[in-house]
């Protein structure tokens, strides 16, 4: 049987073929580019998930939060204090310094808690609320053996301390100290815990007004103010407050800062006409009776 020869590829069929064969190239890189992206996207996506189980996600959010409600002027530091200052608001952590190392955790809850309770100032309120919800946590942390909660020698001891590091004078803050402290061994809700923080840092900002206040009374040579015109200027003050009937210590200083010139520039001048001599008033006295005029506005703990 004779064999039939096999007909030889045409010139045409070889350029057909010629232009096959970059396509079918061209096909199969594409089809291994489609399936490096979705790997890619793939990984991405596990990367993602990994980071939002894990808690990053949620914790960078909420640092990028507080850094628009601070404004820092250096963000960048801003952000390394905060993520050193939270380290300790899980109550799982309470049990690493137990018992031995029980009175330096606690120093460094209340100086993380102090922290957080700078970030925002009393005016910027939501901030301010938030951020007293963050400080009840870190204090209220405790051991695996403890139950959370947060005691009055605790709260007490903040309070302290926020008024030691305002640099006010002992003798003007220790009746509020008083009025608003809780018993060591109370259980201090976060509701008690948002009004003494509050009430605090307005008078601190109090005080400071009228420091301010009473260094526009004083004589410059000596360091004191003629008491009729000290005393005028705080019975005006007295007047402002009492016109008040809000309790929200907030409302004090507004109640306070409607003091405008022309009513302080009227009590001086009546305190002046009298011309009757007088000891003088110093700055400690001015502003321990201004003190006590905002502490009797607040409504004692319990």
């Amino acid at each position: 049987m004779d064999v039939l020869p096999v007909p030889l590829p045409s010139a045409k069929m070889a350029a057909v073929e010629k232009r096959r064969l970059p396509v079918a190239q061209a096909a199969n890189f594409t089809g291994s580019g489609r399936s490096g992206v979705s790997r890619a996207a793939a990984t991405a996506e596990s990367e993602e998930d990994f980071l939002r189980q894990v808690g990053v996600t949620e914790m960078l959010r909420a640092a990028l939060l507080k850094v628009l409600e601070a404004r820092p002027e250096e963000p960048i530091a801003f952000l390394a204090h905060y993520f050193e200052n939270m380290d300790l608001r899980s109550p799982a952590n309470g049990g690493a310094g137990e018992p031995p190392g029980q009175l330096l955790l606690q120093q460094q809850r209340l100086g993380r808690a102090l922290w957080h309770l700078r970030l925002a100032h009393h005016s910027q309120r939501t901030a301010f609320n938030n951020n007293v919800g963050v400080a009840y946590e870190c204090l209220s942390a405790r051991g695996r053996k403890k139950k959370p909660g947060l005691d009055g020698r605790t709260y007490s001891e903040l309070l302290k301390r926020i008024c030691r590091d305002g640099e006010a004078p002992e003798e003007v803050v220790a009746p509020l100290l008083r009025k608003i402290q809780c018993r060591d061994h109370e259980a201090v809700p976060l509701a008690v815990f948002r009004a003494g923080m509050l009430t605090c840092f307005v008078l601190l900002e109090f005080v400071a007004r009228a420091g301010a206040l009473y260094r526009l009374l004083e004589d410059p040579g000596l360091a004191v103010a003629d008491r009729h015109v000290g005393q005028a200027v705080l019975d005006t003050l007295e007047g402002a407050l009492q016109a008040s009937d809000d309790t929200t210590p907030a409302r004090y200083l507004e109640a306070g800062s409607r003091l405008g010139p022309d009513s302080l520039a009227l009590a001086m001048d009546r305190a002046l006409v009298a011309q009757r001599p007088s000891a003088p008033m110093t700055r400690e006295e001015f502003l321990e009776k201004a003190a006590a005029l905002f502490i009797a506005k607040v409504k004692p703990v319990g």
